[in-house]
């Protein structure tokens, strides 16, 4: 955590240096267009890669300290992995295996046309959303990864053994969020809304103590 929280702090500072550059290199030296640009793509990068790490180590509460606090008081028969598994974070126990995928975005999401999607935000938030924050991206793609990695690497440490179905949720942990979406491929919540959640599915399709033991064990050797 805290190696990855100084790669957001270093990147991010290196993007403000190198886009500076770029700007100082645009108004007084216009000859030279072609390294003002390459220093503006560069330090456009880095600042990507400065709010990638930035909003998932850098930032208090982190993705998964909000996880952490929304499933507290779960019994020992729930495990929580982070960073640790097939999925960045995954949930094993009565209720089944769930992949957690946690998104810091504020404003209004909605699912249509088969995607999930940001809607109302003006130019001052498309101007965050390129500079500010981190993009929505494709999370059913995200998920759909994270699900078939998790299957796969259960098959191998458990070839003689039907997995149950891997289930994944996408929650919005920013606390400026409005959910909107009708009938999505995945949960989508709001950090308090999960342990309910959860908690329904456990009496709907709940796995035996047995296989979540035997998961958990496989997951953590």
């Amino acid at each position: 955590v805290n190696r990855n929280a100084q790669i957001g702090k270093i990147t991010t500072i290196l993007s403000l240096v190198v886009l500076g550059s770029g700007m100082y290199i645009t108004f007084t030296r216009p000859e030279l267009s072609s390294w003002a640009i390459s220093a503006l793509l560069i330090g456009f990068l880095f600042s990507q890669i400065g709010i990638y790490y930035s909003n998932r180590w850098g930032r208090h509460p982190r993705p998964d300290e909000i996880i952490d606090g929304a499933l507290k008081g779960y019994g020992d028969d729930y495990h929580l992995y982070h960073y640790s598994t097939k999925a960045s974070h995954l949930l094993v126990g009565p209720a089944g295996v769930w992949v957690l995928l946690p998104k810091h975005q504020s404003g209004t999401i909605v699912f249509k046309r088969n995607r999930w999607r940001k809607t109302g935000v003006g130019i001052f938030g498309a101007y965050l959303n390129i500079f500010g924050q981190e993009g929505l991206g494709r999370p059913d793609i995200e998920i759909e990864a994270e699900i078939g990695g998790l299957k796969r690497d259960l098959k191998k440490k458990m070839p003689d053994q039907e997995i149950p179905a891997v289930q994944a949720a996408l929650i919005f942990t920013h606390p400026k969020i409005n959910i909107l979406t009708i009938d999505p491929p995945s949960p989508t919540l709001k950090p308090k809304q999960l342990k309910d959640y959860l908690r329904k599915e456990a009496k709907k399709k709940p796995i035996t103590l047995d296989m979540v033991k035997k998961i958990q064990a496989v997951l953590e050797e």
